[in-house]
């Protein structure tokens, strides 16, 4: 996660060492024209999960010019509280950094907005809900001339996808600076390692492998709706059960891994076969599968294989691997970060064949990703992440949807597909529909692969 203990540690270690004038000093005056008088950046925050608490800490950790939180906004009130405390505890020693009182902590869904207009253009707002809302709300960033940080997965289906590379185009022509998160493509090592790579280093990429195994976390299984909330609200609070708001946990938990080795091979897969299955449900009902595996083919030939499995006591790996024609490379090692990516001579990748490998300790790419970020803003270079997420949230999306419907799916029937998971988002209150609802028993609709074949599952139950 973001925000574990030794990632802030750090981050305090470095607060407490820089100053805020040496901050003011480094800024160049010309990048705060566009967004007012104030010196600095100022940064709201949409969507106040532990995502959104993370990128919001390691925006403020930007050294290069004064960045501080100005507004929050959230459809559920105890999150923003959880968010907003633990952000003024680990910005302790820099208070300046956290300036959100309570009249500029927005809560429903039209929050967005009102967090959005507490900035000014060229400022930088973290768009860090379910993907489902990312739409309007990146359309209202685009109204207002604000730069964006937005996590991913950015869209679970075709329509949204296009919607969102549209909105792409529409950013470029404000020359509007949009992070996208996936961080691993900031990561230093990681880019000494595409480029030995991409120079020959260990051939022609032929293989690739990526493993993310470990047991339930977070929202990913859920029981009933117990009543507390609304459907529509347990569905948002629970969204990574839910393929409308999240892609389910294939696509939000896997998209990093499948990113990075499109990233090594320098292409995109035209197809993908998977297959998965239900096991040990209980009394889970939510709509993903336990286990998946993914083949992805690329247009030479080359495959990527990709499996993961949520279940408890089984192996854990979370690790991707390249495979060439000359050697093998390691991509992750262990999660995210650190990557210790190393290169071998042959496929074994033991002492004796290594080649390579990136010097230790590195970088955290969470942090560097939002350094890059500011950096564009500050010189004022082209920077737009989005097109490239929304290739790799269709390419994640077509392997779930392949597992989902026991069929082979290519790129671009994942990107002209015509079915909208969340057609209304823009429209969604409180007390209205859910895009899927349960049953008499309180099950929601599941993917039966072979049976429903050309949808990942009957879009309404009664």
């Amino acid at each position: 996660m973001k925000n574990d203990t030794s990632h802030n540690t750090t981050r305090r270690g470095f607060l407490q060492a820089a100053s805020a004038a040496s901050l003011l000093a480094a800024a160049p005056r010309g990048v705060f024209a566009q967004a007012g008088t104030e010196a600095g950046i100022r940064v709201a925050l949409v969507g106040c999960g532990g995502r959104g608490t993370g990128a919001a800490f390691d925006a403020m950790n930007v050294a290069r010019v004064p960045m501080k939180l100005v507004a929050m906004a959230d459809v559920f009130s105890d999150r923003m509280k959880t968010s907003h405390d633990t952000l003024t505890q680990f910005l302790a020693e820099t208070p300046e950094k956290m300036d959100v009182p309570e009249d500029r902590k927005f809560i429903g869904f039209d929050a967005y907005r009102q967090a959005m207009d507490q900035l000014r253009p060229g400022d930088i707002v973290i768009l860090a809900t379910p993907l489902a809302f990312r739409v309007p709300h990146f359309q209202y960033a685009i109204d207002r001339g604000l730069n964006v940080f937005m996590e991913k997965p950015l869209t679970a289906d075709g329509p949204t996808s296009k919607k969102m590379l549209e909105l792409a185009k529409q950013a470029d022509e404000k020359n509007l600076k949009c992070g996208v998160g996936l961080m691993v493509r900031h990561c230093r090592g990681r880019q000494e390692l595409h480029k030995r790579i991409a120079d020959g280093e260990i051939g022609d990429l032929i293989l690739m492998r990526g493993y993310r195994m470990h047991g339930p976390v977070v929202t990913c299984f859920s029981t009933r709706n117990p009543g507390e909330r609304s459907e529509l609200m347990w569905q948002i609070e629970r969204f990574h059960s839910f393929i409308w708001s999240s892609g389910g946990l294939f696509s939000d938990f896997n998209i990093h891994q499948i990113d990075e080795l499109c990233w090594m091979k320098n292409a995109w897969p035209v197809k993908a076969m998977g297959i998965g299955g239900r096991h040990y449900r209980g009394d889970y009902i939510d709509q993903n599968f336990d286990t998946y595996t993914v083949e992805y083919t690329f247009d030479d030939g080359a495959k990527l294989y990709f499996d993961t499995r949520i279940m408890l006591g089984c192996k854990n790996d979370m690790s991707s691997i390249a495979q060439g024609s000359k050697g093998s490379a390691i991509v992750s090692n262990s999660g995210h970060s650190p990557g210790k990516v190393r290169t071998f001579s042959s496929q074994n990748q033991d002492r004796k064949s290594l080649i390579w490998k990136y010097p230790q300790p590195e970088a955290n790419p969470y942090q560097l990703e939002w350094d890059d970020l500011v950096d564009a803003i500050v010189d004022d270079t082209s920077y737009n992440e989005v097109p490239r997420g929304v290739t790799a949230s269709v390419v994640t999306s077509m392997g779930r949807m392949s597992a989902h419907t026991g069929q082979e799916v290519t790129y671009d029937q994942m990107l002209n597909s015509k079915i909208e998971l969340a057609p209304d988002v823009a429209s969604f209150t409180a007390d209205g529909p859910a895009p899927v609802l349960p049953n008499a028993e309180g099950r929601y609709p599941v993917p039966q692969p072979g049976i429903v074949r050309d949808a990942e599952y009957k879009m309404q139950s009664t």
